[in-house]
């Protein structure tokens, strides 16, 4: 049994042998923006549609009950990630506190999120990015602009971001956060923009029936799971990216001061910027118009006589959701990085390439990423996406409770408020919404993280450093 729960020692969690470190290159205006650019995107830009067909009006809630729940857990992640200031996220922490088998479920759903984010958000970007193109006066075919889902026969749009995003990882990490702070800018311009001019035309009316699914999720006659909770628990997509933050604490500059700004900033400034936008689109037309579009928010401006501000939208999506494919693609390298260099992933996996970067991996994860994209489905991939990722909040609010009592007098420099209040209602907030998801995204997560405990029994288990007599 101890062989199964062998924990890495948490004062070497941060020694690496050369040709295996990554370097601090990052402040925190750098992880403010990486948290936002990766926050703010294709759940605002997209998914919003695809809360407000299951939620109805009520979607206003699903984005505050979702927020709540990831406050919580970015309250968590901060205190360990200061403690820690090593690549790997909930991976890491895992492994320190509840033990190597318990990491490996965790950093195996870590994985499927990071791919499944990047997927999604590169089908989201195609969306904007043709109906952008129509409105310049420029067809794409449909069969080379979404998948067989839809009728058509791959994304090409999708597979094209990727690589561009994956390509500008690998050229060096500063570099591509500087880049993606300018995006960020002009994201939040063009939000500003829907704001401007969507909030002056609310119309109450357009919030009658405010809940018309109800509460609880239901399955009804189509087959799909409604209600404000089934809303959440795919909205909740929108609002985590604060994560990706603390996969960047090895290489962050000052990780005791710099990753509690970056975590609680930018989830807290997002939080508001989503209930404004959310606010102002609901009020502005009434959610049956706009809940099956791919481009919901332009599509509001069009409808609203507003063809100018549409484009600007469309154009500032098309610009500046990369930077949440630049976030997430980040996290994933890193995620894949640490767990090589632990020895559950082949080794050969870890080495970093002249500029500082994991080139291989980043190749691996594009090579992926980008196949799935090119056919993929946006709201079943994003809540697939989900699953993973509720599974890696519970074990980080877990790990900081434990650590609480195991080790009440270790140097914390960022100590969450509240901690025996936040931990549960993170944890227990998540497996709600965990349940919420639906059924077969469920079956898929179970199916996932069971083939990865056949990979970890067959080989990871084994080839780990600690099975090696070794933790750095």
């Amino acid at each position: 049994m101890q062989t199964w729960l062998r924990r890495k020692d948490i004062d070497k969690v941060c020694i690496h042998e050369e040709g295996r470190r990554l370097v601090p290159s990052l402040g925190w205006p750098h992880l403010v923006a990486l948290g936002i650019g990766a926050i703010v995107g294709t759940g605002i830009y997209t998914l919003i549609g695809v809360g407000a067909n299951l939620a109805g009006p009520a979607v206003l809630l699903s984005f505050l009950i979702a927020g709540i729940v990831c406050a919580c857990a970015a309250l968590a992640y901060a205190e360990m990630a200061t403690m820690m200031p090593a690549a790997g996220s909930a991976y890491t922490y895992s492994y320190t506190v509840l033990g190597e088998t318990i990491a490996w479920v965790v950093g195996w759903s870590l994985i499927l999120e990071y791919t499944l984010v990047v997927s999604t958000v590169a089908v989201g970007w195609s969306g904007y990015a043709v109906g952008f193109l129509k409105g310049v006066g420029i067809d794409m075919p449909l069969a080379l602009t979404v998948g067989p889902h839809a009728g058509g026969l791959i994304n090409l749009p999708a597979i094209a971001i990727t690589w561009v995003v994956a390509g500008a990882l690998i050229a060096g990490t500063r570099e591509s956060a500087t880049v993606n702070a300018f995006l960020v800018v002009a994201k939040l311009l063009a939000l500003g923009v829907f704001v401007a001019i969507a909030l002056p035309g609310f119309d109450a009316s357009n919030l009658h029936p405010f809940m018309p699914y109800g509460f609880a999720e239901s399955t009804g006659p189509d087959n799909v799971k409604h209600g404000v909770m089934a809303g959440a628990a795919i909205i909740f997509f929108a609002f985590y990216g604060f994560d990706a933050i603390s996969t960047a604490a090895e290489e962050t500059k000052n990780p005791s001061r710099d990753l509690s700004i970056g975590i609680i900033g930018s989830m807290v400034g997002c939080t508001l910027i989503y209930m404004i936008v959310a606010l102002a689109a609901v009020g502005a037309m009434h959610y049956t118009v706009f809940g099956h579009s791919p481009e919901p928010l332009a599509l509001i401006m069009r409808e609203l006589g507003h063809g100018v501000a549409a484009k600007v939208i469309a154009a500032a999506a098309v610009i500046a959701l990369p930077t949440v494919l630049l976030a997430f693609f980040y996290g994933q390298s890193r995620i894949f990085f640490v767990m090589s260099r632990d020895g559950l992933l082949p080794r050969s996996l870890s080495k970093v390439g002249r500029r500082g970067t994991p080139v291989a991996i980043t190749v691996f994860t594009a090579i992926v990423t980008s196949a799935l994209a090119g056919v993929a489905s946006l709201d079943e991939i994003a809540a697939l996406a989900n699953a993973g990722t509720l599974i890696a909040f519970i074990a980080v609010a877990a790990c900081m409770l434990v650590l609480r009592r195991r080790d009440p007098r270790r140097t914390r420099a960022f100590r969450a408020p509240l901690a025996w209040v936040i931990g549960p209602v993170a944890i227990l907030g998540c497996a709600y919404l965990f349940t919420s998801l639906p059924t077969r995204t469920q079956l898929w997560c179970l199916a996932w993280n069971a083939f990865g405990l056949l990979v970890y029994l067959l080989y990871a288990r084994r080839s780990s450093l600690l099975a090696q007599g070794r933790d750095t």
